[in-house]
């Protein structure tokens, strides 16, 4: 089968290994298939020696992350995320991957009623206990939300989809510090609904492409081009990558003015207010996509230290806590063996407060750090507490 990977891409993999110690799969399982250098060997030998597509190389496939802690780590500058990326499209093509119920499932995320209905919906089943906890959503889906309205033009605040339906006082939080130091916002609500993250990791890339035009147009802003920051990492991420996708001159401007909100601020902490410290530790836990593919991580230490009165490190050089977008629900077991690492990791440190800047690792950390009495936050919710102390609930 034609993977449609570019050859050179394929063989600039030389099979060192220097990647291992870095891939969770591997980490926990030990098997070569669930490496990189693995993964790639199974995309040479289809691509270029037609061998065929069998359930090991589909399980292969199925058990990436997509954490890409592979690259930085690779002397080889191998591009493996769009090797991965582009491989599941043309599976999710073929529909060898991506079945019909997860197409399904991900139908509501550009569709902002439906996504609110949906998610009503599901905040009902919750308080009733219909909802298994191993699918490790939201502490208490919220079924009802204050609307964020815009206080000025300076900015975009990227709201998107399930994170707004979930976790819209995360943005609300984010708001407020960015008000604070004096800049005006605009959520973006209905305007880009949806990034496509979700859709690319799944091999769903022509929706991502989709939504991508629709976002561009949308937040064109041809005179003043005004930033666009991202509270999310995964979007983030998979915004800035919107002119490899697309491979356009426009996709390419576009992504030019998409910022992680740490990344941002980090370059105007001397607009923020001074305020007294939060009395508490915080451990920060790197989302892949911030560390690995944005790597623009060091920006939420800078925005958190003066803000907290200790910022600690965990042991565990970034490694992915298991999140991966809906890969703990796709791979629960996996997911759920390569979270035990990172809690091990947390154990260690033992903080008060674990900081996470993407919805899907806060969630995932926040079902089993509850057990232990550990609060999981957005770094923005704690610049929140401290800088407004009156918001807090």
């Amino acid at each position: 089968m034609d993977l449609k990977l570019d050859d050179d891409d394929l063989n600039t993999c030389v099979q060192c290994g220097l990647c291992l110690p870095y891939c969770p799969t591997f980490r926990v399982t030990g098997e070569e298939s669930k490496s990189p250098r693995g993964r790639i060997q199974l995309m040479r030998e289809v691509q270029l020696n037609d061998a065929p597509v069998t359930d090991e190389v589909l399980e292969s496939f199925n058990s990436c992350i997509q954490c890409r802690g592979c690259e930085p780590a690779c002397p080889s500058a191998v591009p493996y995320g769009h090797l991965m990326e582009r491989a599941r499209e043309t599976l999710a093509d073929e529909h060898l991957i991506t079945p019909a119920w997860q197409r399904l499932a991900f139908s509501p995320l550009n569709k902002p009623r439906l996504l609110q209905g949906g998610s009503r919906a599901l905040a009902l089943a919750q308080r009733l206990n219909l909802v298994p906890k191993r699918l490790g959503l939201t502490q208490r889906i919220p079924l009802r939300q204050q609307e964020l309205t815009s206080s000025g033009d300076d900015v975009y605040l990227f709201t998107g989809c399930v994170m707004d339906a979930w976790q819209r006082d995360v943005h609300a939080a984010t708001k407020r510090v960015l008000e604070s130091a004096g800049f005006g916002v605009t959520p973006t609500n209905d305007l880009a609904p949806c990034c496509g993250a979700l859709q690319a990791h799944a091999g769903l890339a022509e929706d991502t492409r989709t939504f991508a035009r629709t976002m561009i147009k949308s937040l064109a802003d041809r005179q003043r081009k005004r930033p666009i920051l991202v509270n999310s990492a995964g979007c983030g991420a998979a915004m800035k990558d919107y002119g490899h996708l697309l491979g356009t001159e426009e996709a390419e401007a576009f992504s030019a003015r998409v910022f992680d909100i740490s990344e941002w601020l980090a370059e105007h902490l001397d607009k923020l207010p001074v305020a007294t410290p939060l009395p508490i530790t915080v451990a920060v836990q790197d989302p892949c996509h911030l560390r690995h593919v944005q790597r623009v991580h060091l920006a939420t230490r800078a925005v958190l230290a003066p803000y907290v009165d200790e910022l600690i490190e965990l042991e565990d050089e970034g490694l992915c806590c298991g999140a991966g977008g809906a890969f703990s629900v796709m791979e629960p077991e996996l997911a759920g063996e390569i979270r035990n690492r990172k809690l091990n990791a947390i154990g260690r440190a033992n903080p008060e407060v674990v900081a996470s800047a993407n919805p899907g690792c806060s969630m995932h950390l926040a079902s089993a750090l509850r057990e232990v009495g550990v609060e999981t936050a957005h770094p923005m919710e704690l610049l929140d507490r401290a800088i407004n102390p009156g918001w807090r609930s």
